[in-house]
């Protein structure tokens, strides 16, 4: 059992936790990302994504197995914790299909989304 659980962030809530303390971040590939993830049992790690697609992207996207964490809230990160942040990255899409959806509704793509990843340690 770690000392501190490990967590899983994003932008939002990487953000709550940025006011106080001095932090360290790391770019990941996914190999690393999904290699860290899999380092740290169900237990020993905590769930702070705001963003719920982003669960997603970590099952369907990085190939990490589906595991069952304990979602809380983002309160402060100590001295020594480590964490996983999922980044999404935006940019403007350069043509804009038309397509209709399972629905039938149209629908214009506006922008392409990508996610990167950092490990974050709070160093003081």
């Amino acid at each position: 059992m770690l000392k501190y659980p490990f967590m899983l962030l994003d932008d939002t809530s990487l953000s709550k936790l940025l006011g106080h303390g001095t932090y360290k971040f790391v770019d990941l590939t996914f190999d690393e990302a999904s290699a860290i993830m899999n380092l740290h049992s169900e237990e020993d790690m905590i769930c702070c994504l705001t963003n719920n697609a982003i669960e997603d992207i970590i099952y369907d996207y990085l190939g990490i197995d589906k595991k069952n964490f304990e979602h809380k809230e983002p309160a402060l990160m100590e001295v020594g914790q480590d964490g996983l942040v999922f980044r999404l990255y935006e940019t403007p899409s350069e043509t804009q299909p038309v397509i209709r959806t399972a629905y039938g509704n149209e629908a214009k793509k506006i922008k392409n989304i990508y996610v990167y990843c950092e490990l974050v340690s709070r160093t003081e």
